[in-house]
């Protein structure tokens, strides 16, 4: 019979799939390294074995001893398959902008989730870095795995993936694309192919916000390219032991929105349900393409699962919200087709200022439309209330008409965008739109930065 003694059996040997539609635009070979297809669904499970095994052998985990490690979810669902067949505990150490997805998945298969602020410093001692070591020196009978410096990750892929790969391509890999995040996997695989062939090309994909380009291109640390960022599994901001960049012939950066949009093309084009760091690679290639000739074989290793991105980049409001869904803005409608439903909220001239206040507070807007009995006479916003009360400290008790301002533009529907956005002024910050029988509708500055892509 054919069968494996326990899940951890079954890691490894993930196919080489051709890439088409989504890389038509580069003439060459592209092949794809599903990792998704390992257990723990992402490529961090081949380390994680490799991480624990290792400390086993040189007595840094005890039995029954806890393993703790700050992860981005993957490597904590690698750390988890292990501790269940091998009998650890397993603590996970998460940074808050990490899918809610990674986080479920890791409480379903029995790790303790402690989350942590990702807009913090490594040093600072609320970061996953820093909370990482003081579990592990608070806990008794524990180990801290600390992927970024353990080199155990990547000596696993320079003894899997590496080799897995060069069998595949059978030797004729040219290049090799991937995310880096603790540089395991580049600098595994990278040392593997360059020892069967030095002329074989390793690239890394980088986010921005992350200091690995910089870095590698002028060995300056450069605290100024540090800041926070949305896509997961790449980029640091730190230089993890793993990553080895004289291994690295070059890197590019790709935007979240770039790296977002193409995790959905991957699936839409090639029917591939992976990560974000996929699209990040993909991105990548394609920024790449001047480097790539006909006869060259590009192996790009997709790293994790798209089920731990249901509900962000697989998720139209997520992506909206961010500006990242590509749609077509060309007329007044399209900017406010998310709330184009709600009621106009509107003030009447002979009302007093308080009501006007107090409807910017309920309904959470700066500026209201003025009416009487003839339609549309004036406006009022935050601003011009806020002027009128530091002159008459008794404003709240007078009329509208008062303190109002001139009424907003209206515009038809069909307007083209460009024509709304003229409109827009230092003494103007609306637009009314007619909707048609009798309504209206509101388009504010917000809405039209909330358009640009």
């Amino acid at each position: 019979m054919d069968f494996s003694k326990n899940i951890l059996e079954t890691i490894g040997n993930t196919p080489l799939v051709k890439l088409n539609k989504i890389v038509a635009e580069i003439d060459a070979l592209v092949l794809a390294k599903v990792e998704t297809f390992n257990p723990g669904n992402s490529v961090k499970d081949r380390m994680a074995v490799k991480m624990i095994e290792d400390a086993e052998a040189d007595g840094r985990l005890k039995p029954g001893g806890t393993i703790i490690e700050g992860t981005s979810g993957n490597t904590g669902m690698g750390l988890a398959l292990v501790a269940i067949i091998k009998g650890y505990k397993l603590i996970c150490v998460i940074s808050d902008k990490q899918s809610k997805e990674k986080m479920d998945i890791l409480r379903a298969v029995g790790a303790k989730v402690v989350v942590c602020p990702t807009d913090v410093e490594p040093t600072d001692p609320r970061s996953y870095y820093s909370v990482s070591k003081r579990l592990a020196e608070e806990t008794p009978n524990s180990w801290y795995v600390n992927q970024y410096d353990n080199l155990s990750n990547s000596l696993a892929h320079y003894e899997q993936t590496g080799p897995e790969i060069w069998k595949q391509t059978e030797g004729k890999i040219t290049h090799f694309v991937v995310g880096v995040g603790t540089g395991g996997t580049i600098s595994g695989v990278g040392k593997y192919l360059k020892e069967q062939n030095p002329n074989i090309k390793i690239w890394g994909i980088d986010t921005y916000g992350s200091v690995f380009k910089k870095y590698h291109e002028t060995g300056i640390f450069d605290e100024n390219e540090i800041y926070s960022y949305i896509t997961e599994g790449i980029g640091e901001d730190i230089l993890p032991k793993n990553v080895d960049f004289s291994l690295i012939d070059g890197f590019t950066k790709v935007t979240d929105k770039d790296a977002a949009v193409y995790t959905r093309k991957i699936a839409l084009e090639e029917a591939i349900f992976v990560g974000n760091s996929a699209g990040a690679c993909i991105k990548g290639l394609l920024q790449l393409k001047e480097h790539f000739k006909p006869d060259d074989v590009v192996v790009v290793l997709f790293h994790d699962s798209g089920s731990r991105y249901v509900g962000k980049m697989f998720n139209d409001d997520w992506m909206r919200e961010r500006g990242f869904l590509e749609e077509n803005v060309t007329k007044a409608e399209d900017v406010i087709k998310d709330h184009i439903d709600k009621e106009l909220i509107v003030v009447r001239t002979e009302e007093l200022v308080s009501h006007a206040i107090e409807r910017m507070r309920k309904y959470k807007i700066s500026q209201i439309p003025v009416v009487d009995i003839n339609g549309f006479v004036g406006s009022v916003d935050e601003t011009d209330l806020f002027r009128s009360y530091v002159a008459d400290k008794n404003v709240a008790e007078k009329p509208i008409k008062d303190v109002m301002g001139k009424p907003f533009p209206i515009v038809k529907l069909g307007t083209p965008i460009e024509e709304v956005s003229k409109l827009f002024t230092k003494e103007n910050d609306a637009v009314l739109i007619d909707l048609g029988n009798g309504n209206h509708h509101i388009i504010t500055k917000y809405d039209i930065i909330g358009s640009i892509k």
